[in-house]
């Protein structure tokens, strides 16, 4: 088992993450997922198979008017970001629970928050270290999977927000689209004028709303640096707006 050893940050320092030495490491996807979770006052949010705590330790520190729980079955996981909510001073709002993303929660949710393994079963190599593979492929657990537990973790009319391969869109919305309605993509661009690599998608419960796709969000320059509008959600906090912009 992996000890947890290697120390990063977050949100320009604002936020310190302690995760495994060896296997996944935390990348800006968290900090954009969380940047995208937009809640009422009060809301209890769920971060499902949270990892290290990074989703959850983002939205605590820029909404702490929020509830949140992070769920991740992994043992090692789930400690450190227990650790890692204590560390920050979140654990008074950040409740971690050791469990398989299936499992039935005692509790119903206002919003859920995720960032599933983007690796299709079968049509990848898997890494040999086992938490990488179990933060990167699916398993026994499928995309399908994934948001079925969470439309069950919701109140009605709840809210889901992910983040996925821009690739594997058309499976994500074979998920949603049974349940969710008032759909919202947003579009990830590595650069201006490439495509997306990444979709963030909002989804509310039971919603007879239609589609929309707002404006999407390039995140480098040609140089490699962050863009303006990037740099002001990964190191300054901003939220990331998933609703189209007023006429």
């Amino acid at each position: 088992m992996d000890s947890i050893a290697r120390f990063d940050s977050l949100l320009d320092g604002r936020v310190k993450v302690a995760q495994p030495e060896d296997g996944y490491r935390v990348a800006v996807d968290a900090v954009l997922l969380a940047a995208a979770v937009d809640a009422a006052p009060g809301a209890s949010v769920l971060d499902l198979g949270c990892g290290v705590g990074s989703v959850g330790l983002c939205l605590a520190w820029r909404r702490p008017d929020l509830g949140i729980t992070g769920l991740d079955r992994e043992p090692v996981f789930a400690a450190a970001a227990r650790a890692n909510a204590a560390q920050n001073g979140f654990a008074d709002r950040l409740a971690i629970i050791e469990a398989d993303v299936r499992a039935p929660l005692p509790r119903k949710f206002d919003q859920v928050a995720m960032n599933p393994p983007y690796l299709k079963a079968g049509t990848a190599t898997v890494s040999a270290h086992p938490l990488k593979a179990a933060a990167t492929a699916e398993s026994d657990t499928k995309l399908a999977d994934w948001i079925a537990a969470a439309r069950d973790a919701l109140k009605p009319g709840g809210i889901l927000t992910l983040i996925h391969r821009a690739d594997r869109l058309d499976d994500v919305l074979a998920g949603v689209s049974r349940s969710f309605g008032g759909i919202a993509i947003l579009p990830l661009h590595p650069r201006q004028g490439r495509a997306a690599n990444r979709i963030i998608l909002r989804a509310q419960l039971g919603s007879g709303e239609p589609l929309a796709i707002p404006p999407g969000l390039v995140l480098h320059t040609e140089s490699g640096a962050f863009t303006e509008a990037a740099d002001s959600i990964l190191r300054h906090g901003k939220a990331l707006p998933m609703r189209m912009p007023s006429a």
